[in-house]
């Protein structure tokens, strides 16, 4: 819970949530969920079991927090999401967090939902082997503002 304060200032930030289509959570709405998220436990998704719940971690460099990276089980189905600070952008290290929690993940299918003008972010997913499967115009949500997105899956 000692980086949640953290997080939450990376998705204060106005640039990082136009880029991914989002709208920032206040403190209270953002710290609750966390605490939901951290309260549940793992969700045991390294032998690829599925459920309900998140597997959350943190995103290290140099021994710094500079993101997160989740994988979200619900409905059946579990998808994977993440939030890399804006000044850490473009060095590789959101490719490099995605490929660490897919081996440690091992559900698939597993999905993934990008900003269709989120280039970056739907070429990190594409690297790693998501192909997209469907292109829409979302509506607006207590979360997100309306926008196109591209739904992605990986299979094996």
């Amino acid at each position: 819970m000692d980086d949640v304060p953290l997080l939450h200032a990376f998705e204060l930030d106005e640039a990082a949530n136009a880029m991914a289509g989002t709208k920032p959570r206040d403190w209270g709405a953002f710290s609750a969920r966390w605490a939901a998220i951290l309260g549940e436990g793992e969700c045991g998704c390294a032998n690829g079991a599925t459920g309900t719940g998140v597997t959350p971690r943190v995103i290290v460099l140099a021994g710094k927090v500079v993101g997160a990276i989740n994988i979200v089980h619900e409905d059946g189905a579990a998808s994977i999401g993440y939030w890399i600070a804006r000044t850490h952008w473009g060095r590789g290290i959101a490719s490099r967090a995605v490929g660490l929690m897919l081996e440690e993940c091992r559900i698939r299918p597993l999905l993934a939902t990008a900003s269709a003008g989120n280039t970056a972010s739907l070429r990190v997913l594409e690297k790693h082997g998501f192909v997209a499967i469907r292109r829409e115009r979302t509506a607006e949500t207590a979360r997100t503002v309306e926008r196109e997105t591209v739904t992605l899956r990986l299979e094996a």
